[in-house]
């Protein structure tokens, strides 16, 4: 069943796709490098985003083919249908970075309003697990009495706002952020199988190959020489997505920073860095890892794309039989790898004077 919606969620992503690409361009809603300068932009050719239209449609008609619908997938349908309008408001108006972290948090509430949360993590220091399910509030809404998990939501929260932003981060090249996607959702997939009291009515295994299916649609066409992008509805889509399934699936938080260590590593080495330069953390540059790879190093966006697949593979192959301390320095690792090219790659522009 898994392979199967696997398979139906990439045709039907993969079919939607010209479609968004004919519609896009027939309304001039293109992206090109001339009229939008950007030093993020690496892109030469004019070419339409709308990477979350093809993603949720993707996973909307799978879902009704493939899932018992629920609280919880209502929810997470919802939220992910908001980020897609977000997500076509920004591809055709380019809106302001404040109002797209806004529409994360928005997104993120929804979720948890629907009682998604971390409710554990497993303990580093010894057996067992930490709970977070204290301290609670008690509120009265539409007649109804519902208690709030404060630290649970809370964590819940900034888990999905933060993989949202590093997601979309990691978007910067052809092919590069749907194949990373795919990878993460299918070893989050195959994890969800050891998870066996599963809190929602849908299969969150099947979910998982779900969201691995419609972004292997989208790769088909973003896959260099990419035909459209993946705009920030893609992207937040996907972290969002991810980030979701992660706490769904028995709450697999150091999985998921282990298989998207190379993108945690780049944002949190890239926001250091502009609050140091005293600039704000929410607009781009051209300083991440896939930048430097590509104009200091020299690598071809192909290779780059690959190059995160890898990773993001090897990390979900480690993940499934390190302990908690093994997986926390492994990430340790990983991040300290990605902030030595970081580095070395400023150093090398400085000394050629190209910085």
């Amino acid at each position: 069943m898994t392979v199967l919606a696997l398979i139906v969620a990439a045709a039907v992503s993969g079919l939607v796709a010209p479609l968004v690409i004919k519609w896009y361009r027939a309304q001039g809603w293109i992206d090109d490098p001339l009229d939008r300068r950007h030093p993020k932009t690496t892109h030469l050719a004019a070419v339409p985003r709308g990477g979350g239209v093809v993603v949720f449609l993707g996973l909307l008609v799978t879902s009704l083919l493939f899932l018992e619908f629920d609280r919880s997938l209502l929810h997470i349908l919802a939220g992910a249908g908001l980020l897609t309008v977000v997500g076509w408001l920004d591809d055709v108006y380019d809106i302001h970075p404040k109002w797209r972290l806004l529409a994360g948090l928005a997104a993120g509430l929804i979720v948890v309003g629907a009682g998604i949360g971390i409710a554990y993590v497993t303990n580093p220091l010894g057996p067992g697990v930490i709970h977070l399910d204290q301290p609670r509030a008690t509120l009265e809404l539409l007649g109804e009495t519902r208690q709030i998990w404060l630290l649970s939501n809370l964590f819940a929260l900034l888990f999905i706002v933060w993989n949202m932003n590093i997601i979309n981060w990691a978007s910067g090249l052809d092919g590069q952020m749907p194949g990373l996607v795919v990878v993460a959702a299918v070893f989050i997939g195959i994890l969800s199988y050891r998870f066996i009291d599963d809190p929602t009515q849908f299969n969150t295994a099947t979910f998982s190959f779900m969201v691995a299916g419609a972004y292997l649609g989208l790769l088909a066409w973003n896959w260099y020489p990419q035909k459209m992008m993946p705009g920030y509805g893609g992207g937040s889509l996907a972290g969002y997505l991810l980030a979701v399934l992660a706490i769904i699936s028995g709450a697999k938080v150091a999985t998921v920073f282990m298989v998207l260590a190379v993108p945690t590593a780049d944002a949190a080495f890239t926001v250091t860095r502009r609050l140091l330069a005293g600039k704000s953390p929410l607009w781009g540059d051209r300083g991440h890892l896939h930048h430097k790879l590509l104009d200091v190093w020299g690598w071809s966006k192909r290779q780059i794309a690959v190059f995160y697949w890898l990773t993001a593979a090897v990390m979900g192959l480690l993940s499934l039989g390190l302990s908690t301390w093994g997986k926390i320095l492994t990430v340790v690792l990983a991040m300290g790898l990605v902030f030595a090219i970081l580095i070395a790659s400023k150093l090398k522009q400085l000394k050629t004077g190209s910085a």
